[in-house]
């Protein structure tokens, strides 16, 4: 009998010798089988459309060809609306495909270079620790590191998420087939699973990619669940047991044996979907219950299946090994009592296990289980039962000849048990500080205790907050009458401690406040807390009487969100005023020493602009490093980012290792948002990729040894005061544009889709936070949203380069030279601007003129047009010419390779989805204002165009 011997090189790289030819291959083969579906389904009149277009298109793009692209508008001007749709449809679908060749190519390049033995990747675990390795850390201080880390993405729903689950569930499955594809296959498996992929991609084109109902929070939550299954559930316990390896690798002398897992669950998984009530009707203690419910069956579930599939496979008799004690005694605990199995004491613990599993799962809420258990069992009291349960069989083996049966499954399992518990992902809560307000201004004023709480000066609000928290009753009675708001509000709370009972303390910890303000912001939620049973005072009148303060428990950290250019201006000194209050202090103490500040990446740019928004987070994040260690509390920050780089978006890699030092410190929290989510995540090979870049840049940001002080630290210092002018001159001229230039507003939703994306059925949040035309009223996501859907991406870039010409122009020829090669040294020495540049570099890259100059031709008023697209045509130009003047680069992502050659399989497929949606738009609009019947197809082109082009940006939510 002989073998086929695995090819260790991809014939495709064989045969040309270039390493992207697989991805070539991959995208011909999966434009082929659309256009077969295409031509199928649509007919061959259809399909020659769509070529011509796509040829067109493609030597538009490649060879800037001028009559190509007249030949282009032409084209499509010529479409029929039933031709429309499909041709906007080819090319969404296209965008789709595209990306997931580029994922599977990602994933086969990165094994090349593992099998390549060239050493650890930058952004590995390996990297991270070999880097420190190398600068004295020890593996002591490795091991410590992680005792006290806490890494958590945390996943959320905003109004710009466009995929449906039925359509990421489609392209998992393409993603699986194509990956297939690089095995050694016979003809025969080769010709199946070409065949398994063209049903897919038919499948795919059968199935609605809109929604033609409004999505629900409950949408939502499935949607975020799909992402465990496919990735999380087992990537994430994949990945303790890599770093794992890798420490043991990097400090074997240091490395201590141990039968239970060496690192504690630091990496742990966060959600807002279903918690997050901030400018969102369609929250409250309902969705709350349900998000937690549906997050424990998922996870039960799995838990359920993998016992299951151990009791498979521990067929171990007690009359070949022996087993331990307590597995034994697990064992009699069971309720299989078979005589089959009387020697099979694993496979009876484990159907023990399971049994108790399902009684743990309906008593949380679950009411269908796919395998009835063998008998009755008591439920588990918590999940730290159920850890130990599975450690028992843990045990067990290894003390028995049976290690090599533990790491097939059953540490997996366990290792998951610590990760998600019964709860998944911490739940957290989220809602706008002038909710609060208006709360206990009601509660204040039904009490009598105060009238007018909101016209209070700041000093007498905190006073009186403080004096309610130490009061032994209650605002709130039981026999008055209140408010919806106040109702609902209050119920929320309750609802958290009830949930925190049922599915552990991990469920739910956190309480964001959006839009904080002032030190009352904060102490508004604390004396809500206390109101609904969350904050508890245990009063001991001797220890009164000899003026010791009350003991106080609290379950919810209150976490300040700073957003705004002029709130995190304020948040150093608002917390440094919280935390100077006695009884701050003795909360902030009983959550060991730690606080958490969220910092917006949104609102601050579309307030401020880029360059802005940027340093004066660096500047809130330094100056709170300096207050909380001035106070002796440890800081973890919770970054507020999207997935635009105008929200805060671009690689987290580099994001975290440019932070300020001493701002991680092994505690970071961040917002995965919008499409992101999809493209970092979709892909369980990607999605472990994504974890454990988090983990190497926090480990490399927390542990890496500063820099001597002295000269360097001068350096630093005038970069940063130059940024300081910077900012200012780049602010201003932002300010101006978007502020303070008459008509502005009317040209941005003329000549953007924000009204069509208003009404499209892509999220539960609505995308204004009023009900108005105000861009300050206006989301920051939405904001975002469209202007990379007209190709400017304005929020990435705008202002910067007016910055540094108008800096630059201050002076002679030779102070010119000087200031430049001032600027040159801040992107080569310091990380923040670097990672600033390339991120900018990025968003430059996919901004297109020529596309954005259609959109502007929505805009009715001629003068309008003109005057703005003109300003934003010129500071683009400066942009790109200065920010080529400072990294030596005069091709767009130079040192990105990658990503370039992404854009340029991609981007001249979206072209043509930009110009349909650019006339569908023109029509929309147009029957509008006539007063006729809007037309069904025009609406659904323009949303399959919205969709298309998020799938070919990929970073846009």
């Amino acid at each position: 009998m002989t073998t086929r011997k695995a090819k260790s090189v991809n014939p495709a790289i064989q045969a040309t010798g270039d390493k992207d030819a697989p991805l070539k291959e991959d995208i011909r083969l999966l434009g082929r089988l659309l256009g077969d579906v295409l031509r199928d389904q649509e007919g061959e009149t259809v399909f020659e459309v769509v070529e011509t277009i796509r040829q067109t298109a493609v030597r538009f793009r490649r060879e800037s060809d001028a009559q190509a692209g007249a030949d282009l508008n032409k084209l499509l001007k010529k479409l029929t609306r039933e031709q429309t749709i499909s041709v906007v449809r080819a090319f969404s679908y296209f965008s789709h495909l595209a990306n997931i060749a580029e994922d599977q190519h990602h994933n086969r390049r990165r094994r090349a270079h593992l099998l390549a033995g060239s050493g650890p990747q930058q952004g590995s675990v390996a990297y991270a620790l070999s880097k420190l390795d190398d600068a004295g850390v020890s593996g002591e201080t490795i091991t410590r590191f992680f005792d006290g880390a806490l890494i958590s993405p945390v996943l959320t729903a905003h109004p710009t998420e466009v995929q449906r689950k039925s359509i990421l569930d489609a392209e998992h499955e393409i993603a699986r087939l194509l990956a297939e594809r690089d095995l050694p296959l016979t003809p025969k498996e080769r010709a199946r699973n070409g065949e398994l992929l063209h049903a897919q991609i038919a499948t795919l084109w059968q199935t609605r990619m809109l929604r033609y109902t409004k999505l629900t929070v409950g949408d939502e939550i499935e949607n975020a669940l799909s992402y465990y299954h496919s990735t999380f559930l087992r990537e994430l316990p994949g990945l303790y047991d890599d770093i794992e390896t890798e420490i043991a690798a990097q400090f074997p002398r240091k490395q201590a044996r141990s039968a239970t897992p060496v690192l504690p669950p630091f990496l742990q998984m966060g959600s807002w979907i279903g918690g997050d009530r901030d400018g969102n009707p369609n929250v409250n203690d309902a969705t709350m219950r349900h998000a937690l419910a549906r997050q424990s069956a998922t996870i039960l579930d799995f838990y359920l299946n993998e016992v299951h599939a151990l009791g498979a496979e521990l067929s171990i008799s007690t009359l070949l090994v022996s087993v331990s004690p307590q597995l034994l005694a697990l064992a009699e605990k069971s309720p299989d009592v078979s005589a089959h199995r009387s020697d099979e004491p694993y496979r009876r613990a484990l159907i023990g296990v399971y049994a108790r599993l399902a009684a743990t799962a309906r008593e949380l809420g679950a009411g269908n289980i796919l395998r009835k258990e063998v008998g009755a069992a008591a439920p588990y009291a918590d999940a730290a039962e159920f850890t130990a349960e599975l450690q028992i069989v843990v045990d067990s083996l290894k003390s028995h000849y049976g290690s090599a049966l533990v790491k097939p499954r059953l540490a997996m399992l366990r290792r998951a048990s610590e990760i998600f518990g019964f709860h998944l992902a911490t739940l957290d809560m989220r809602q706008s500080s002038d909710v609060h307000e208006r709360v206990l201004t009601e509660l204040f004023a039904r009490s009598r205790v105060e009238p007018g709480y909101p016209g209070l000066p700041e000093e007498r609000k905190v006073e009186l907050l403080l004096a309610e928290l130490a009061r032994p009753g209650l605002l709130y009675s039981p026999y008055l009458d209140y408010s919806d708001e106040t109702n609902s509000e209050l119920a929320i709370l309750r609802a958290a401690r009830e949930l925190r009972q049922r599915y552990g303390s991990r469920a739910i910890r956190n309480y964001i406040i959006s839009h904080t303000e002032t030190v009352s912001d904060l102490l508004e939620v604390f004396l809500l807390q206390k109101e609904t049973g969350l904050l508890r005072t245990r009063w001991n009148e001797t220890a009164e009487q000899a003026g010791q303060p009350a003991q106080t428990d609290h379950e919810l950290m209150v976490i300040p969100l700073f957003e705004t250019i002029p709130d995190l201006r304020c948040a150093a000194g608002i917390m440094e005023n919280l935390m100077a209050i006695p009884q701050v202090r003795r909360l902030i103490a009983s959550q060991g020493q730690l606080q958490e500040v969220m910092l917006g990446y949104s609102d601050s740019n579309k307030d401020g602009g880029f360059l802005t928004s940027n340093w004066e987070l660096y500047k809130a994040e330094t100056n709170l490093v300096e207050v909380f260690d001035r106070a002796g509390v440890k800081l973890r920050l919770f970054h507020g980012r999207g997935g635009t780089v105008g929200r805060g978006g671009g690689p987290s890699y580099e994001a975290i290792l440019a932070q300020p030092a001493g701002t991680v410190n092994g505690q970071i929290r961040l917002t995965e948002q919008g499409e992101t989510i999809a493209s970092k995540f979709s892909n369980p090979e990607i999605g472990r990729r994504n974890l454990e870049l988090m983990v190497a840049a926090t480990l490399e940001a927390s542990l890496t040894p500063s820099a001597a002080p002295g000269k360097q630290a001068r350096r630093l210092a005038g970069f940063e005061n130059l940024m300081e002018e910077l900012s200012e001159r780049a602010y201003q001229a932002y300010r101006n544009l978007v502020y303070e230039t008459p008509g502005f507003t009317d040209y941005f939703f003329a000549a953007t889709p924000i009204a069509e994306i208003a009404q499209l059925n892509i999220g539960s949040r609505p995308a204004s936070r009023k009900a108005s035309r105000r861009i300050e009223d206006l989301r920051a996501i939405p904001w975002g949203f469209s202007w990379g859907q007209c190709r400017l991406l304005l929020p990435g870039w705008y202002g910067f380069g007016s910055a540094i010409s108008s800096w630059l122009e201050e002076g002679d020829g030779k102070e010119k030279t000087r200031k430049l090669t001032t600027l040159r040294a801040m992107f080569k020495e310091w990380p923040f601007f670097a990672t600033l540049l390339s991120n900018m570099d990025m968003v430059l890259s996919k901004t297109d003129l020529a596309v954005a100059s259609r959109y502007a031709e929505l805009v009715t008023d001629k003068k309008l047009r003109n005057s703005i697209f003109k300003r934003i045509v010129g500071e683009h130009e400066t942009t790109t010419t200065c920010l080529t003047m400072i990294t030596g680069a005069k091709e767009r992502l130079a040192n990105n390779p990658l990503l370039a050659r992404s854009i340029k399989n991609r981007f001249a497929y979206l072209d043509p989805l930009n110009h349909l949606q650019v006339e569908l738009i023109k029509r929309n609009r147009a029957m509008s204002s006539e007063g006729r019947t809007v037309d069904e197809r025009v609406y659904r082109g323009i949303y399959l165009s919205i969709n298309g082009v998020a799938a070919g940006l990929r970073n846009t939510g």
